[in-house]
């Protein structure tokens, strides 16, 4: 059993693109579904499915790499709010990530959406993660 289905999300993620994996598999829910969406719009990966094979179901994403250098789109993937802390950002506090270079995803009364389309919203939430 996971504890933080959304940390081993990020892990899993983080671990194929240190083994310069393709392709990762993650079982789905549907906040990992926004979450790979919010990632697909922001060009952070190249592409995703949704399996429904079994109860849960999984999701397949495509990593994005690079053409030239073999370099990953996402450098960095780092949890923020976490079961045993959760970490709530009001409209007026949202975070900036990289100076605006990287993009905060969030759970709001919206859905999950990044921190730029919270500050056009002026809607605060919980602050998943960080990507750049």
């Amino acid at each position: 059993m996971v504890t933080d289905p959304i940390a081993d999300f990020l892990t899993r993620v983080r671990n194929a693109i240190k083994a310069k994996h393709r392709i990762v598999e993650v079982p789905a829910s549907n906040l990992k579904k926004s979450m790979t969406k919010v990632l697909h719009e922001k060009g952070y990966i190249l592409n995703y499915k949704f399996e429904e094979d079994n109860a849960q179901g999984n999701i397949k994403i495509a990593l994005k790499y690079d053409p030239e250098t073999k370099t990953p789109a996402i450098s960095n993937l780092e949890r923020i709010s976490k079961p045993g802390l959760r970490k709530y950002s009001d409209s007026e506090n949202l975070p900036r990530v990289l100076n605006g270079l990287g993009v905060a995803i969030m759970s709001t009364s919206k859905g999950v959406i990044t921190d730029k389309e919270a500050r056009t919203l002026k809607i605060g939430g919980e602050v998943l993660c960080y990507v750049y």
